[in-house]
């Protein structure tokens, strides 16, 4: 049987105790597009419909994350591929995979019971352009490579990168080995398109499923015009402008009103094509502004 794998990290879902700061955060802090659709905020980045859904719960943390597959043959295959591996999933309702603006839906958990959707066919809305809430320099990337990265809870690194690699067909290795906050980290970056990761995890520290989520502008202007946004109206900085080594993101991260992170960057580079580590996570800046936030 041929292996088939996810091509994008499609959509992602968040409980959130605040829909209102969370509006204010997306739009006039991040520029994304606004859609209430009954009590769910839906935001837009491109042409499709939705890319982040804002549910109100206690929880403040992620829902789900929604992975593309390439079409219906893709989607029969999975189902076929999850079974011999005997991951447990089940197939959405019409109505479900209408909720999510998908043609079809799959539903599973990884290892450490985060939420998975897989879904092919999601709702291209090419009548309705972008219009990002607040100026911007120029847009969000995406296409192809989906909507960004998220660095995520598991528990153990190797269950988390069999099942990411062998029951979702990614690609990806440990890219650096440094120490943070005290700890020894090798962490695992995951990719499934050119985008440098998808998912990341194996770094210690947080409670919540999601650590930070990363939106990628085409400009380095809309980084710095963001960072300035985001220091005027009081949003908790975490680290500051910096690069990467393993990707070339600058960036720079802030608290989201849930308490996780969101990672503001420009300029990744492509996903390796051969594995490679850095000893250390930056080649330059990302200084740990306000360590308290971390709890």
């Amino acid at each position: 049987m041929n292996k088939v794998g996810v091509t994008e990290l499609g959509y992602i879902g968040f409980d959130v105790s605040d829909l209102g700061a969370w509006r204010d955060f997306a739009t006039q802090i991040l520029g994304m597009e606004c859609i209430t659709d009954g009590a769910d905020v839906r935001l837009r980045m491109d042409y499709w419909h939705q890319r982040i859904v804002l549910h109100e719960g206690a929880s403040d943390d992620l829902r789900y994350a929604g992975y593309r597959l390439s079409g219906p043959e893709d989607f029969w295959a999975m189902q076929r591929q999850l079974t011999a591996l005997g991951v447990r999933f089940e197939v959405a309702s019409t109505a479900e995979a209408e909720e999510r603006h998908v043609l079809e839906l799959l539903r599973l958990e990884d290892p450490a019971g985060l939420p998975i959707e897989l879904f092919h066919g999601p709702q291209v809305d090419r009548h309705a352009p972008f219009h990002p809430a607040r100026a911007m320099h120029g847009k969000f990337v995406l296409g192809a490579s989906g909507l960004g990265h998220m660095i995520i809870r598991e528990r153990g690194v190797e269950a988390s990168e069999r099942f990411y690699r062998e029951a979702l067909g990614m690609r990806g290795s440990i890219e650096a080995r440094m120490s943070m906050a005290g700890h020894k980290i090798a962490p695992m970056f995951m990719h499934c398109n050119s985008r440098g990761h998808s998912v990341a995890f194996g770094i210690p520290g947080f409670t919540k499923r999601v650590q930070h989520f990363m939106v990628e502008a085409d400009s380095i202007d809309d980084v710095g015009l963001t960072y300035e946004l985001a220091k005027e109206n009081k949003v908790p900085i975490l680290m500051g402008l910096g690069r990467h080594q393993n990707d070339n993101m600058v960036s720079f991260y802030m608290q989201t009103p849930s308490g996780f992170f969101c990672e503001y960057g420009w300029g990744g580079t492509p996903a390796l094509e051969q594995s490679e580590y850095n000893p250390r996570g930056d080649s330059w800046g990302h200084e740990l502004l306000n360590p308290s936030l971390l709890g």
